[in-house]
């Protein structure tokens, strides 16, 4: 997306001479000239893509002007670090969400929805199918089935994108005393995290489960995923895709748990009523979103290249 008045890129990852960063996923960034982030997503932009990119630190609720355009960084709850996106130009307001999610979370700032009149939502899960069951009971079973995987002499293994749901999880099971071995990929990240001040008391994987920990690795498939010496194993993914059961068999894994850093159907809706929009650009997500958003009675449409030119 452009914000063109204000000549800024938004979560483009081609190169751009200056692209707003809503948080460090590689869908989201780029090798920009100059990129503008959130002082965590900055720390882990420059952690993957390297020390020596120019990044502006924008931290939450605090204003810069680009034009004749007003922008603020507010947090949208999908990992450390990421932002929402809200531009002022004259007495018009538009919100972009990117990525986000409003069930709380143990390591990413709780979301913050203001109103606006133009709304571009990211709508992952935009189909009425997902939605998710309490936290709380996805947390409660990924407990008990670690707890009888240690018990019957076995390693839990739990595959996760190394940014974001790997320092969730970890944190959820420290919580919970149950402690916690990470790919050397996974670890280097948590140590940014922690260095953000989010403790997590993890430790590298170094060739060998200990007793009782949990093994944190990369989604199977994903260049360096297989760790040796862990024996005997039961593989779990965490992630809002299993809502369809298809999804295990999919990902090639034992176990696979509803828990998801995105928005599911209903919040995304929730989304919709909060902010108050008078009109709706929908992406990343299913076309059938939109039709949901229409039949509610919104001015909603997909994210097209032409008219998002127009937005600002």
């Amino acid at each position: 997306m452009f914000i063109t008045r204000a000549g800024l890129a938004v979560d483009v990852r081609r190169r751009q001479p200056r692209g707003f960063v809503s948080h460090a996923h590689m869908d989201h960034v780029g090798r920009h000239e100059v990129a503008w982030a959130t002082p965590a997503t900055a720390a882990l932009y420059k952690h993957r893509l390297g020390p020596r990119m120019r990044v502006r630190e924008t931290p939450y609720g605090e204003p810069w002007t680009m034009g004749p355009v007003r922008l603020t960084a507010l947090p949208a709850g999908h990992c450390l670090g990421s932002a929402l996106l809200l531009a002022e130009l004259d007495d018009q307001r538009l919100l972009y969400t990117g990525d986000f999610r409003l069930r709380p979370s143990l390591t990413a700032e709780p979301a913050t929805l203001p109103q606006a009149d133009t709304l571009v939502i990211e709508s992952t899960f935009g189909h009425p199918r997902f939605q998710f069951p309490d936290r709380g009971d996805v947390e409660t079973q990924l407990l008990e089935l670690i707890q009888a995987t240690v018990k019957e002499g076995r390693t839990p293994v739990i595959h996760a994108y190394a940014l974001g749901k790997a320092q969730e999880v970890a944190a959820l099971l420290v919580r919970h005393g149950r402690p916690v071995q990470q790919h050397p990929v996974i670890y280097a990240t948590s140590r940014v995290y922690e260095a953000c001040g989010v403790k997590l008391g993890v430790k590298p994987y170094a060739g060998r489960p200990e007793e009782g920990h949990v093994v944190m690795t990369l989604p199977r498939g994903q260049r360096g995923w297989r760790l040796g010496g862990l024996g005997e194993t039961v593989s779990i993914a965490l992630t809002g895709w299993a809502i369809d059961a298809r999804t295990r068999t999919r990902l090639g894994v034992d176990h696979a748990l509803p828990f998801s850093d995105h928005a599911d159907f209903n919040e995304l809706l929730e989304t919709v009523e909060r902010v108050a929009p008078r009109r709706i650009y929908v992406t990343h997500g299913p076309r059938g979103f939109v039709d949901q958003l229409l039949a509610r009675g919104h001015d909603a449409r997909p994210l097209a290249p032409e008219p998002q030119k127009r937005l600002f």
